[in-house]
């Protein structure tokens, strides 16, 4: 690295990592590249879509720390990892009371002795009730009557007549449910909302719900539906941060659950990818420029990296840019520690990916994926093995008439790839040799090849061109049919994915 960087280096390093951690109370740093938080400042109910890492997180609380605060917009923030256990409805239920109790600072100044006028402490009395009782109940009630005696005085004698007594008992049993409740009185809900935005003298209130994916994906169209209804013309609005393909926002049955993007909802897509590897490193280099010049850095992209590096670190991170970020801290470390470095190489930044690798993105998986770990293990290790073991190439093909046969196999697909496992590198692409139709086209993640480089496989080089200005390698790449997929969903293999890896690693020695 250039000498008369060194201190201006570790000052960048450090201001990389404070990036890293991201709470509400925290200023993260962030680059406004692309214009969200213009965007986010709308009055517009929003889902901003990014794989892990991509900046949902930092976007939310930096607009709520900054740009917020400035434009003199009020907003209440939670993230779902703090309630991911609770059931349905409870949930529904914290995320009322968060949006009742968070209200601003300054109207509960104005209540200093009593924080909350009658109309919201019983709302919340009634909801804290709500949230301890069981989801459902079953209620018994006795209905009786008793006849006791008559009397009654004639002229002759008196005669007391005993009526004989009589108890007819009915017993009713019905199920009371939390979520009954929350229908029936939602409309109650939105009115004290709507009196506590009056009180509050707060034009708009922005509710940002962060790591939507957290909550089970059943529940998902539920959950944004009542949340959507509860917020409708009023002037609070819904900003929610999540991951796409493990994201459910609309359900269709007797009658539509949920919201329609662009239709209910506006979309924010923070996700870059391999389809356009230009814009991509353009995007990501402008970012690590940003943050370089504000330690003193100028142009970093350029004066810190060889001719190939910059592009070695784009395609090691997927695009995305903490992972870029991360790596890009790790490969200084590493050639640091080398002899008399000018500056990074592709080698520091393979070397410097190894702590960003397939098993850390596999643990992720495995952490938040809960009841499809399984399926989308065995897909992955089935791509692994068409790929690296009998095809011995880096990309494959999807067909997309087979898309349309098999959507729910092709979401597998698709959740891989927001696990940064695999890539898409051309939505939309025909094939060589003949091969009749349109496909969809990907590449295995680099952290299954590059370091150490494979050299039993071929390198599918999709970011370079051919004289007709096509991806090199995309349409001569395999076709991998989702049926194939299918059988593996039901086939228990009794393999470890990590295991499988170093087995397939092993016939490189």
């Amino acid at each position: 690295m250039p000498n008369k960087f060194t201190k201006e280096i570790d000052n960048l390093k450090n201001v990389i990592r404070d990036s890293f951690r991201i709470r509400p109370n925290h200023n993260p740093v962030y680059v406004d590249v692309s214009g969200h938080l213009k965007r986010l400042s709308s009055q517009q109910h929003q889902i901003i879509f990014g794989r892990r890492g991509s900046g949902k997180s930092c976007l939310l609380i930096y607009f709520k720390n900054n740009k917020a605060k400035k434009e003199k917009i009020e907003t209440i923030y939670l993230n779902i990892d703090e309630i991911k256990r609770l059931e349905y409805p409870d949930i529904l239920i914290r995320l009322l009371l968060s949006i009742i109790e968070e209200l601003p600072s300054k109207y509960r100044w104005i209540h200093k002795f009593n924080p909350f006028p009658d109309r919201l402490k019983k709302t919340i009395k009634e909801l804290r009730s709500l949230l301890d009782e069981a989801s459902e109940s079953k209620i018994t009630q006795n209905d009786g009557d008793t006849t006791g005696l008559e009397g009654s005085l004639t002229a002759d004698k008196a005669i007391l007549k005993a009526k004989k007594e009589k108890k007819k008992e009915r017993t009713t049993e019905y199920t009371k449910s939390k979520l009954n409740k929350l229908e029936r009185h939602l409309s109650d809900y939105k009115s004290s909302l709507q009196y506590a935005l009056k009180k509050t003298r707060a034009k708009s209130i922005y509710f940002l719900v962060d790591d939507f994916y957290l909550i089970p994906k059943n529940k998902q169209p539920d959950v944004i539906d009542y949340l959507h209804r509860l917020l409708r013309s009023t002037n609070f609005y819904l900003k929610v941060g999540t991951i796409r393909h493990r994201t459910k926002l609309i359900r269709n049955e007797n009658q539509t659950i949920g919201v329609e993007l662009h239709q209910d909802v506006e979309e924010i897509n923070l996700d870059r990818t391999f389809e356009n590897l230009e814009s991509t490193t353009n995007y990501l280099s402008e970012m690590l420029d940003s943050i370089a010049e504000k330690v003193g850095i100028e142009k970093a992209s350029e004066q810190l990296f060889n001719r190939d590096a910059l592009q070695s670190l784009v395609l090691a991170s997927g695009g995305v840019p903490r992972d870029f970020l991360n790596i890009f801290v790790e490969a200084i470390d590493y050639s640091l520690s080398s002899t008399n470095p000018r500056w990074l190489t592709p080698t520091n930044i393979w070397k410097g990916a190894g702590r960003l690798s397939y098993r850390t993105k596999i643990n992720n998986l495995r952490n938040e994926a809960s009841d499809e770990v399984s399926k989308l293990e065995r897909v992955y290790r089935d791509l692994v093995r068409f790929c690296l073991e009998e095809k011995k190439t880096t990309a494959f093909l999807v067909s997309q008439a087979e898309v349309q046969q098999k959507p729910q196999i092709h979401e597998l697909i698709n959740q891989l790839m927001d696990f940064k496992l695999i890539h898409v590198i051309e939505p939309d692409t025909s094939a060589a040799s003949g091969r009749k139709g349109r496909f969809e086209a990907y590449t295995l993640d680099f952290s299954l090849f590059m370091e150490p480089r494979k050299r039993y496989i071929k390198l599918v080089e999709f970011w370079k061109f051919d004289d007709n200005y096509r991806k090199i390698g995309i349409r001569e790449a395999p076709i991998y049919e989702l049926s194939r997929a299918e059988q593996a969903l039901m086939t228990d293999d009794g393999e470890d994915t990590e295991e499988l890896i170093e087995k397939i690693d092993s016939q490189d020695k």
